[in-house]
């Protein structure tokens, strides 16, 4: 984080709420920090304390924040500044943040992104059968025995993938639901199967949805939206 930050921005930063909410509630006299009343643009930084209604949010040094981003073809998803097409790079985000698992650098869609190692670790635990939801269009007109292939299992990388939600949207692209994160894993059962990725998509991890945030854009999500479905 900054050394100081305006107080809207911070509690927009965090998920709290929008800076224009954010705006609104210091007029109505509703937020604390250092157990005195803010004026509107007044700066907190690391060790202020923050009330709400009564309610303390965190403080600016131990606060994490959740984004979900729609990442666009040919970005890379490392946070090694060497690669200059790193998604850390490309967000700029002011604050220290790292992608939750992987989208391979050819397909575009939703990932998170957090300062929340926890959650990090809850969300990749592949036992627990987080669904990863993806668009997918292919060079071949896609048939039922494609489908029923895909869907019940296909061998690449010594093993054999789980059984699948496949579903056909047009004659070359389908919706395809998984639970485990293979390394390249649609690309790789497509090719098993002689069919040829030409745009993969990813749209939905859990409960969170790509919904309308533009490519090469992202949103805020809170703490609870980011937990909800989180099977511990």
């Amino acid at each position: 984080m900054e050394t100081s930050i305006r107080l809207n921005k911070y509690l927009s930063q965090i998920g709290f709420c929008s800076r224009r909410a954010a705006d609104k509630l210091i007029e109505e006299q509703r937020i604390l920090v250092n157990n005195a009343l803010p004026v509107m643009g007044q700066k907190v930084s690391k060790g202020d304390t923050i009330y709400v209604d009564g309610e303390k949010v965190q403080d600016a040094q131990n606060a994490h924040v959740y984004l979900a981003f729609n990442k666009p073809v040919g970005i890379v998803c490392t946070t090694d500044p060497r690669d200059e097409d790193n998604i850390i790079d490309f967000i700029n985000f002011p604050q220290r943040i790292f992608p939750i698992g992987r989208l391979d650098k050819p397909s575009e869609g939703l990932i998170l992104l957090t300062s929340d190692g926890d959650v990090v670790n809850k969300i990749l635990r592949s036992r627990y059968n987080h669904e990863k939801e993806y668009i997918v269009t292919v060079d071949k007109l896609i048939n039922d025995d494609f489908m029923a292939r895909m869907s019940a299992g296909i061998p690449i990388l010594d093993t054999i993938t789980k059984e699948c939600v496949v579903e056909m949207i047009s004659k070359f692209t389908f919706r395809i639901v998984l639970t485990q994160g293979l390394n390249r894993q649609i690309r790789r059962m497509c090719e098993y199967l002689g069919y040829e990725v030409i745009k993969l998509k990813r749209v939905r991890i859990m409960h969170i949805k790509i919904e309308d945030t533009p490519v090469g854009a992202y949103r805020l999500l809170t703490k609870d939206q980011i937990y909800n479905d989180i099977v511990i």
